[in-house]
């Protein structure tokens, strides 16, 4: 059996760094983690043939070889799944797909000749067998949530490690919160399943046997969803492997904000190599975190655990939201004020949306608050809403692009890079052989481009003077930084046309 493996390619975002990559010659942030786990669960005599969209093009010599095109994608890349899908019946190709997109509205895609839903451990398989029969169905789901015990070390020699900025682990699925507008819970259920000690630790080697040395994401959607078994098994591991290979990765996650109310899971996270974790903060205002019943925000500084969170050497990136039913006008200025006082330096400020399945989804649907003509497209940083906000649309809009040009024109940017070097506390050390060529050609990019091209240049020179003169070893950071709000400028200003009211 030849089968092809594509993932289509996403739409421009806030986290596809498209316009930072450029500075490393990169297409790409991320693998595609779980098309190379789906490989490995496939029949290993089979012939296997990996096409990442984001990386290189799709031929219809590839389409044309394979028996079956296996297609997995998320909200973000459903444009690109469209065209793959058309292409694919133009050709007479078989299509098989799944993968979040595919199991949160199966009904819009009838056209795939069979789909695989929920988690592949347990519905691939299925389709496996009946495959082998000669009677393989439309449509594979369950209910139930596999053991992740079982899971497979993914394929990566299906693709070229160096194409990417990062690689990506999971360790575990599910989130203990059951915050209104989030789908994880929907998808992978309130209780977190975990991968052993020795299972990370096996992908770990099998990255490092394949060559890579640099970050790697730590892709679960709460990484501290069971504390005492990451206290207890997986950092302690974790630590010694890092100690035995002298330091080759360095670590980036998702956590919950109230990991600062544990000094001993910061150390060790600390000391496992962790530099980076995005939080949901969402919003400073109480009553809009009761009201999406994000409540292990409710009642805490989060200024402070933000800071603290710093302090133990790991940058916090954050997601925030407006569009709250609570929300007043006044939400604008508090973001701007709060985001600037945090260190925050990449801050993902969205419009509050509605994806199917969430509670908020359900609750808008009853209230008669969906706008049946806008589907969730998985950029929460677009102005097209899928709802009818309680705010007035335009005040809603014009707020949002407050915010964020406010927060990402240079004065301001630059301003909050320096705040967070004053709590930021490093101990980990890189090792010399993670260190690629890529990101010495991003320096010298970046002081072409930003430090002479870019309109807030004065800017640029000013924050590497100030970095050099009080926190010079942090130099390194600070370039990366300015390449980041290099991208965040271009994408909120140049390349959207977006800014403007679509209603």
């Amino acid at each position: 059996m030849k089968i092809l493996l594509v993932y289509p390619k996403y739409s421009e975002s806030f986290w596809s760094f498209k316009h930072a990559l450029k500075f490393i010659g990169l297409r790409a942030a991320l693998p595609p983690l779980g098309l190379l786990s789906i490989a490995a669960l496939l029949p290993e005599e089979w012939d296997k043939k990996l096409v990442d969209m984001n990386v290189r093009k799709l031929k219809d010599a590839d389409l044309k070889r394979a028996d079956y095109v296996m297609i997995s994608a998320m909200s973000i890349q459903q444009q690109s799944v469209r065209e793959v899908i058309a292409r694919c019946q133009a050709l007479g190709v078989k299509t098989v797909a799944g993968g979040p997109l595919f199991t949160a509205e199966p009904e819009k895609f009838d056209d795939v000749d069979h789909l695989i839903l929920d988690e592949g451990e347990l519905t691939l398989p299925l389709f496996l067998q009946d495959l082998a029969e000669g009677r393989p169905a439309h449509l594979y789901t369950t209910p139930e949530k596999p053991s992740l015990t079982q899971t497979p070390i993914p394929l990566w020699e299906l693709i070229n490690l160096w194409d990417y900025a990062t690689m990506s682990v999971q360790f575990s699925r599910g989130c203990p919160y059951d915050c209104e507008f989030c789908d994880i819970t929907a998808l992978f259920g309130r209780k977190p399943r975990l991968k052993t000690a020795a299972q990370v630790i096996q992908e770990l080697e099998a990255l490092y046997n394949h060559g890579w040395r640099g970050a790697i994401f730590i892709v679960d959607d709460n990484f501290i969803g069971n504390k005492a078994y990451l206290k207890k098994e997986i950092l302690p591991a974790m630590i010694s492997w890092m100690q035995k290979h002298k330091n080759p990765f360095w670590y980036i996650t998702e956590a919950s904000v109230n990991m600062a109310d544990d000094e001993e899971l910061m150390l060790l996270m600390q000391q496992a190599g962790f530099i980076s974790v995005f939080v949901g903060i969402e919003t400073p205002s109480e009553e809009s975190l009761k009201e999406c019943n994000k409540y292990h925000n409710v009642n805490r500084d989060l200024i402070a655990s933000v800071k603290k969170i710093q302090n133990f050497g790991m940058q916090v990136t954050g997601g925030f939201i407006v569009g709250f039913d609570s929300d007043t006008p006044s939400i604008f200025e508090r973001q701007i004020n709060f985001i600037q006082k945090s260190g925050i330096v990449t801050a993902m400020v969205g419009l509050l949306q509605a994806p199917v399945g969430t509670k908020l989804f359900q609750r808008l649907k009853k209230e008669k608050r969906l706008l049946p003509d806008r589907d969730f497209s998985g950029n929460n940083t677009e102005l097209a809403l899928n709802f009818i906000p309680k705010m007035n649309v335009q005040k809603l809009t014009e707020g949002y692009q407050k915010i964020v040009t406010t927060i990402y024109e240079p004065q301001h940017y630059y301003a909050r890079v320096q705040e967070f070097f004053k709590e930021f506390k490093p101990v980990y050390k890189r090792s010399l052989s993670s260190l690629r060529l890529c990101y010495a050609k991003a320096l010298f990019h970046s002081l072409f481009t930003l430090g002479f091209k870019e309109k807030g240049r004065r800017y640029y020179w000013k924050h590497l003077f100030q970095t050099l003169v009080k926190y010079p070893r942090f130099l390194p950071e600070a370039v990366t930084f300015a390449i980041y709000g290099h991208h965040f400028r271009k994408f909120f200003h140049i390349n959207r046309p977006l800014l403007q009211n679509k209603h």
